[in-house]
């Protein structure tokens, strides 16, 4: 039923598309035990995570460059001077995120009043904010580490670290946010201080899987050369600024969602979750696709990686019409176990269809950014996307909430407009074949 190639291509996306699924699953038992709290606390812990997202985005960048470079190498057949990236994206992420968490960790009180309109919602949502931003360092190391694993074609080490840290942050919030067994009832901030400490012992488990499997390539033996950490930060940081300016806008989308009222913000913070989980395995093949692009371009052949990145694709967005359907044909079903008031229930319903219908161009976009990314053509991507989200979603939400009494239907349909047109835009630059000519 499957060629060799697409089952190198399940091999490496599956564990990724694993440990991607446990993340977000993590998120929906997040918002499964904080929705128990009611609206206003499901509320804060969904606008909390689009400003800790904002707040995190530029380090995340740092997965990129490494994965990149890593597979670049491997292409090269340089596999003993692998680490070599990942020993340099970890110093960069100590550098960058001890002193971003120690200025989050003041500032964010102040600055989440300025997102959350609802006086109760912001009350809730900054000591939740505090408590997350103690885990920066570690998101940092986290997604470095994620990428050089994937960038060998070792992703099954990525998707058992997830699970591990993932059980762990399902049983600290059970004891965190309720006071179970005799542990202090924290309520919202409880799912906060469990996800922080559940990072930190990935971080650790990283490190300690890395010691054991990447010595040979010279995981902790010696730094980059500058010219490589150049490249590094050549290549993360457009990611970084990407993913700043798409985390600040979805910040502010969340911010005109807060103008329809609280229950289209308690609505959108599940559709949120509900799209992560559903979207995430088209991230995880373009995960996949960057690798085995980079790898091919390291060997020079410029074809077998355009052919990569097309038959990746194609897997995806068979994938993604499956559980589109699912979007589309029974929303009460999933959107029931998260939100408990029938009206703000029955307002998520239309939005979650079109989540449906839109997941397969969605998919299509996002395997083939990375694809780009793992090509290192991190530039072009960022101005596709900031300009886009910033040119187009920001102003057609803005006016439909503003001086076209928009509801949630209109806000999301924008939304999803935008995706298809960044697909569309995107695809063209695949087609052109430009980053084939790229050096890293």
């Amino acid at each position: 039923m499957f060629s060799a190639r697409n089952r190198r291509i399940l091999r490496l996306a599956l564990p990724i598309i694993g440990g991607m699924l446990s993340q977000n699953v993590l998120n929906l038992v997040d918002t499964l035990m904080v929705g128990r709290l009611g609206d206003v606390a499901l509320a804060a812990v969904g606008a909390a995570g689009f400003v800790q997202f904002f707040c995190t985005a530029l380090i995340t960048g740092l997965g990129v460059g490494v994965q990149a470079i890593v597979a670049r190498r491997v292409g090269q057949g340089e596999s003993r001077q692998a680490a070599l990236p990942l020993n340099g994206g970890l110093a960069l992420a100590l550098i960058s995120g001890i002193p971003l968490a120690v200025i989050l960790y003041f500032i964010l009180p102040d600055a989440f009043a300025l997102v959350a309109s609802d006086a109760d919602v912001a009350r809730v949502g900054a000591p939740y904010m505090q408590l997350r931003s103690l885990a920066v360092p570690f998101v940092a190391l986290n997604f470095c580490f994620r990428g050089y694993f994937n960038g060998i074609e070792k992703s099954t080490v990525y998707f058992r670290t997830l699970v591990v840290m993932h059980s762990l942050n399902v049983l600290l919030n059970y004891l965190l946010i309720f006071g179970n067994w005799g542990f202090p009832e924290m309520g919202v901030a409880g799912a906060a201080a469990a996800s922080s400490i559940a990072f930190a012992c990935g971080s650790l488990l990283y490190f300690m899987q890395a010691w054991r499997l990447a010595r040979a390539n010279g995981f902790l033996q010696a730094l980059p050369t500058r010219e490589e950490l150049w490249g590094i930060i050549g290549l993360s940081l457009p990611t970084g600024l990407q993913q700043t300016f798409f985390a600040g806008g979805m910040t502010i989308f969340f911010g005109l969602i807060g103008t329809v009222g609280t229950r289209a913000v308690a609505a959108s913070a599940v559709l949120v979750n509900l799209v992560l989980v559903v979207i995430l395995p088209s991230i995880g093949f373009g995960l996949a696709s960057a690798t085995l692009v980079g790898q091919a371009l390291g060997r020079q052949d410029a074809q077998d990686a355009r052919n990569w990145g097309d038959e990746v694709v194609r897997l995806a967005a068979l994938m993604m019409v499956l559980l589109g359907s699912v979007g589309v044909f029974f929303p009460r079903f999933l959107l029931g176990a998260f939100l408990h008031d029938p009206l703000t229930l029955e307002a998520a319903v239309t939005p979650l269809r079109l989540m449906g219908f839109s997941l397969p161009i969605d998919a299509i976009g996002l395997v083939i950014m990375q694809s780009l990314l793992g090509a290192g053509d991190s530039r072009r991507v960022m101005w596709i996307g900031v300009g886009l989200q910033w040119c187009l979603q920001l102003p057609g939400v803005f006016l439909a909430t503003r001086f076209c009494d928009g509801g949630l239907v209109t806000v999301w349909s924008i939304h999803f407009a935008y995706r298809a047109v960044q697909t569309v835009v995107l695809h063209r630059l695949w087609r052109k074949g430009t980053w084939a000519k790229l050096t890293i």
